[in-house]
């Protein structure tokens, strides 16, 4: 009887033992989820940036300058021609459906070339959509808007991969900036509504993509690859997006299978790892005062703020009031998260 009594009392300290085991191995698990870096799918880069201090790969070699496309280009639903060079014009782009928004302020529409401000519209599109690659900025609040540029004027604002050029593009056009152009790019985009820009696709196969410029395009054909835990944000259309710059055509996303009703449990009640969206975005995710929306944006865009907050990388005002809320997801949770909001109506 004593025998069969140690027995039990040796097995039930094994067990406990091992429980325990399990427990410090899941925390550890969660502790180093971005050891590696930022996730790569987010920032657009097929492989992890250098560890600092490691020298620049050599520059491929320079290929023979194409010669320049001077066809004239057109749209469906759009009166308007341009060729490549007008397209992507940096102080003033082509604006294909001038009637989808209000007159644009000068520093939206044109930049300022003597001091190297690229024309708001270049990126963001003159209706503030955007691509996965930078942010979309329409119905932003406007107070938002401003802090986000003095952030970035600030140095409070950086890009948790340092080869996001745009970011740091970004943070010379804040410093070039008035206050005033600011404020009437703020006013601009912040009085258009975010409207349905993306449709989310749970799967377990994706389309095979290269990347391009920071963007993920469908390859030719119909090859697919396992979706891992990861997103996928690639145009309907690439070449209306990719040469054409296309203020209509929108994105597709691919999610892992079960991502949208994990995300849904995260962000409504937190499922204790972090604190419910909707508590200062507003419970459906559309904003709330000065906090913006979430529902429908950029998965991608999205995950890099959360990943930029928890390490330092985003700072400022609204920030501190962030760093608990996402010091305890891993890339999987940010990953359901993302899911969830993008699935959403705005």
């Amino acid at each position: 009887m004593l025998r069969s009594n140690m027995l039990r009392s040796n097995m039930l300290r094994s067990n406990r033992f091992t429980s325990l085991i399990i427990v410090l191995a899941v925390m550890s698990a969660a502790s180093i989820a971005f050891a590696a870096g930022p996730p790569m799918w987010a920032y657009g880069f097929p492989t992890p940036a250098p560890a600092p201090g490691t020298p620049p790969p050599p520059p491929p070699a320079a290929a023979a300058p194409a010669p320049p496309d001077t066809s004239i280009r057109s749209l469906p639903g759009s009166t308007a021609k341009f060729t490549r060079a007008e397209i992507s014009n940096q102080y003033g782009p082509a604006d294909w459906y001038p009637g989808d928004h209000p007159q644009m302020p000068p520093v939206v529409a044109h930049g300022k070339r003597e001091q190297a401000v690229a024309a708001c519209s270049l990126c963001h599109y003159p209706n503030g959509k955007g691509r996965p690659e930078n942010a979309g900025v329409a119905g932003l609040p406007v107070s938002y808007f401003i802090q986000t540029m003095n952030d970035f004027r600030n140095g409070l604002r950086k890009s948790g991969d340092p080869r996001k050029a745009n970011t740091n593009r970004m943070i010379g056009f804040a410093k070039n900036m008035t206050d005033d152009e600011i404020k009437a790019a703020a006013e601009y985009f912040g009085a258009m509504k975010w409207s349905p820009w993306m449709k989310v696709i749970e799967t377990k196969m994706v389309p095979k993509t290269r990347l391009q410029n920071g963007m993920y395009l469908k390859l030719e054909g119909n090859e697919k690859e396992p979706m891992g835990m990861r997103v996928i944000e690639t145009p309907v259309d690439a070449e209306g997006t990719e040469v054409l710059r296309d203020a209509r055509s929108g994105f597709e996303v691919y999610v892992p299978m079960g991502a949208i009703k994990k995300g849904e449990a995260l962000v409504k009640t937190g499922a204790g790892k972090t604190t419910a969206c909707g508590v200062c975005h507003g419970p459906d995710l559309k904003g709330m005062g000065p906090v913006p929306s979430l529902a429908g944006r950029s998965p991608s865009y999205i995950t890099r703020q959360l990943y930029d907050m928890q390490n330092g990388f985003r700072k400022g005002e609204w920030t501190e009031l962030m760093k608990p809320v996402v010091a305890k997801l891993t890339e999987e949770d940010m990953v359901n998260i993302v899911a969830y909001t993008a699935s959403l109506e705005p």
